[in-house]
């Protein structure tokens, strides 16, 4: 391959790579408009049911409980935040990827108990919806997994 050829390859690789730049809490370059607006992102969570299933970590929506036998808990400290595209994902393709639940607890015959949100809410809901559970997750830092030794 001839230099300039060389160049060029090089060129369109790193315009490629300037493209996907990581959004939000994701590298997959997934994000959301950022005009998510939170307090109406929990009211659309409350209005289309949320609370039934889910407990929302140091909120009251926490301490109203879910009616579910097994409440999937949402909110609090993590240890990576997840992405827009992850949340968006578990509302309108919920057996994408299970919670981290016993399958019993949150299936029907190896399905997920939460319906698909695809047809049920507006764009506008979701974004919110969006803003309003990632502020409510705090990422923490891990403390190291050894203990340095003094001289």
């Amino acid at each position: 391959m001839t230099h300039k050829g060389t160049c060029v390859l090089l060129a369109a690789a790193l315009a490629v790579g300037a493209g996907c730049r990581s959004a939000k809490f994701s590298p997959a370059g997934f994000q959301l408009p950022a005009d998510g607006n939170v307090e109406k992102g929990k009211q659309a969570f409350v209005a289309l049911g949320c609370p039934s299933c889910h407990q929302l970590n140091g909120t009251e929506l926490d301490r109203n409980g879910a009616q579910s036998a097994s409440p999937v808990m949402l909110g609090g400290d993590v240890v990576h935040r997840f992405s827009d595209g992850y949340l968006v994902t578990s509302m309108i393709h919920p057996n994408h990827q299970l919670a981290a639940y016993p399958n019993a607890q949150i299936t029907d015959n190896g399905v997920s108990r939460m319906p698909s949100y695809a047809d049920r809410m507006t764009v506008r809901q979701m974004i919110d919806i969006v803003a309003f559970l990632q502020a409510n997750y705090q990422e923490r830092t891990t403390p190291p997994s050894y203990t340095p030794m003094t001289p």
